[in-house]
């Protein structure tokens, strides 16, 4: 049988797998189950300084793109497998479902995190929300250099460190 063609063809194939390996494999959830992996780091608290977050990978590039490569890749390598094309479409059932739900998570994760640095950038720094988004596309580099570039243009907003809630009880 002749060799067939691929169905994703996967450009880079081992580049894929040097990012599987910086991720940590999960355990079986039957709740999210097409997840396989996650971080090493885990994210900082929400009330962590924005640069704290970009040094600890927090608002990286998703990691799900990656998890989605990989099932392409592993779709493909069932294709040499298959009888007919019906085998193959059973064989990769789960594999397509895995692929669309993680898509699914990629848009969602990768929509969060822009809309939260766009929004933190305009609350640490005294600039707009037009300021960030002209100064972005303009800008190359990664998003720490984006961060420093920021600190050098634009002066920091200064944060009350007064506390809010309930005053502290004194005495018995």
């Amino acid at each position: 049988m002749a060799k067939r063609e691929k169905l994703f063809n996967v450009e880079n194939e081992e580049f894929v797998l040097e990012q599987i390996d910086k991720l940590q494999p999960l355990n079986y959830n039957r709740f999210r189950w097409w997840r396989r992996f996650t971080q090493k780091n885990p994210p900082l608290h929400n009330s962590s300084p924005l640069l704290d977050k970009i040094q600890n990978g927090d608002l990286d590039f998703s990691h799900y793109w990656w998890q989605i490569k990989f099932t392409e890749m592993e779709i493909d390598g069932k294709i040499d497998n298959s009888l007919d094309h019906q085998d193959f479409v059973e064989q990769t059932k789960m594999d397509r479902i895995r692929r669309d739900r993680l898509f699914g998570d990629f848009e969602k994760d990768e929509n969060e995190k822009l809309n939260y640095i766009r929004k933190e950038f305009s609350k640490e720094f005294r600039m707009t929300v037009e300021d960030y988004d002209n100064d972005v596309i303009e800008f190359d580099g990664t998003l720490e250099q984006f961060y420093n570039h920021c600190s050098r243009v634009y002066t920091k907003k200064l944060r009350s460190l007064k506390k809010r809630g309930r005053p502290r009880k004194y005495g018995n």
